[in-house]
């Protein structure tokens, strides 16, 4: 099991060029990825998504890279010669014109906006690949392990969580059945009371049966018995299981809200709440699972 959170970062250098690529996760319904390539590699950002997508399922991911060519092919300076003549003939008009000399040197010359530029040389795209896959793959493995150490801490803190709401579980079914028997003690009271000790077995029966099928919890209990089991299973898995447990979350929160509803007990409506809190510390926890 892994954590959506993470970081990783790896170098990769070779003849002259080295490439740098730094990825983060953080905690996203799907898989959504952002890439931050300079523009001389900007062929790359397919390999980053399909990279990326090949080994995580859900999360924000940011991937930052940075190139550097230190190759003298790198760069080379090219020479624009008619602009360069350009500037000549309007300075020897602009002299004229103003009656002073108009002759500069090689230098002030090259020094004149766009007579001279630096161009950035072809990328070998076969190379610089190669290169980026190293990068990528060795930044991935970083965060990789990361999200699976975080990922055996959320694991450990799930399970201990499900232990607490299963204890709950425990106590509202050996409550259950007294639920029962003391309202049906209760109402025999009012009844006898009511009717001077005389007690219209029928009437009674009725009344009890009404509220014992008003206020029955197996059902609930059963399938919270069951969403428990599936949650300890779950994180089991050699897989993604973050939707899952999200859902099994959900259900868990239902059946405890109808099990609050139905049944008129103050000790089980105390269990409802500590258990809701219980749920509520493991739905945030499992937010963070991809």
């Amino acid at each position: 099991m892994q954590s959506m959170t993470g970081y990783g970062r790896c170098v990769a250098a070779e003849d002259g060029r080295e490439m740098t690529v730094e990825v983060k996760s953080v905690n996203h319904r799907f898989l959504d990825i952002s890439c931050r390539l300079p523009r001389s590699i900007g062929f790359l950002d397919e390999m980053v998504r399909r990279g990326v997508s090949e080994r995580l399922s859900r999360g924000h991911v940011d991937v930052f890279v940075n190139y550097v060519n230190h190759r003298q092919d790198a760069r080379t300076v090219q020479v624009d010669a008619q602009l360069a003549c350009s500037y000549k003939k309007a300075l020897k008009e602009l002299g004229k014109a103003l009656g002073q000399d108009s002759d500069l040197s090689l230098c002030e010359y090259a020094k004149l906006p766009d007579v001279l530029s630096v161009v950035e040389g072809e990328e070998n795209q076969e190379v610089v690949s190669g290169l980026f896959k190293r990068a990528l793959c060795g930044a991935l493995n970083d965060l990789c392990s990361m999200r699976r150490r975080e990922g055996e801490n959320l694991r450990r803190d799930v399970l201990a969580k499900t232990a607490a709401i299963d204890e709950i579980r425990a106590k509202i079914k050996l409550r259950a059945p007294h639920v029962i028997q003391e309202y049906r003690d209760r109402l025999a009271q009012r009844l006898s009371a009511l009717m001077e000790g005389e007690i219209d077995d029928a009437r009674f029966i009725t009344e009890v049966a009404i509220f014992a099928d008003r206020a029955a919890i197996d059902e609930e209990l059963v399938r919270l018995e069951s969403h428990i089991a599936q949650i300890r299973s779950a994180v089991e898995l050699e897989e993604s299981v973050g939707r899952k447990l999200d859902f099994l979350v959900q259900e868990l929160n239902r059946e405890v809200n109808t099990i609050g509803s139905k049944a008129s007990d103050a000790e089980i409506a105390q269990c409802v709440v500590e258990a809701k809190g219980e749920i509520e510390k493991l739905r945030e926890q499992v937010q963070n699972i991809e």
